[in-house]
């Protein structure tokens, strides 16, 4: 018989975890038996989240955590291992817009804010994640990116660099795990119905777009004990062309 709860007594945990691709992955991380520990900046919105996967059967641990406050995220290692000696799962989704705008308009304080929460929020989740990644059987790591890291963007500066800044940096990461049985790996969710989306495009039709739970399988994929990937960026559209093509025994 299938297992229906493979991440059974499994620890993760999950940035901006309040909306978006954030909540609909914290939601599936608990409703496939992982005890999950939903972090983001909003209060109300993280406890709406744990009543929503209690009443689903779910277990969840709240954070407030606004990781531009880098002593906090500082703090999270030693705190997570305090109580629970390790961590088998990490999702840095975290992520602001910013200004999109010429660089030469973008204030001081404006790009010090996105590469704070995009680049170096993530540099010091790992940082002190690291050993309780590495205390797992199979602990894993994916992080939020962007085809905007490309650079062929007009107007993207902060966001581009910051994502792009990402990219190098899980694949750094990865490369340093190769002997280990911890992976990483990067996803570019592409068009997504989401507050960030609908910032940047004001003047799209939101339904025209994926819903966030409509990824929530990819991120399953590359959590689970058995994924083998590492270093890779997975772009969502390419991975649902594969998972909808046919296998050569349904021709």
């Amino acid at each position: 018989m299938k297992n229906k709860k493979p991440l059974k007594d499994r620890l993760a945990l999950v940035t901006g975890a309040s909306r978006g691709i954030g909540r609909a992955v914290a939601l599936a991380l608990a409703q496939n038996g992982a005890h999950v520990v939903i972090a983001a900046r909003t209060v109300g919105a993280l406890e709406e989240l744990d009543d929503e996967i209690r009443a689903a059967g779910g277990k969840a641990t709240l954070l407030q955590l606004d990781v531009s406050q880098g002593d906090k995220i500082d703090q999270l290692g030693p705190t997570l291992y305090q109580r629970w000696g390790k961590l088998d799962i990490l999702v840095g989704n975290a992520g602001i817009l910013g200004p999109l705008s010429p660089l030469h308009h973008v204030t001081e304080d404006a790009w010090k804010a996105v590469i704070d929460v995009n680049l170096s929020a993530n540099w010091r989740l790992i940082r002190t994640l690291d050993p309780l990644l590495k205390r797992s059987d199979a602990g894993r790591a994916v992080f939020v990116t962007s085809g905007a890291s490309s650079g062929k963007h007009a107007y993207w500066g902060p966001y581009a660099v910051s994502k792009a800044g990402l990219d190098a940096l899980v694949k750094t990461y990865a490369h340093e795990l190769a002997d280990t049985p911890v992976r990483v790996n990067l996803v570019d969710p592409g068009p997504m119905r989401t507050q960030m989306r609908a910032k940047a495009y004001p003047g799209e039709d939101p339904k025209k777009l994926p819903a966030p739970e409509e990824i929530v399988p990819l991120f399953l994929e590359l959590v689970s004990p058995q994924c083998t990937l590492n270093g890779r960026i997975v772009h969502f559209s390419e991975w649902l062309k594969k998972a909808h093509a046919p296998s050569p025994t349904d021709a």
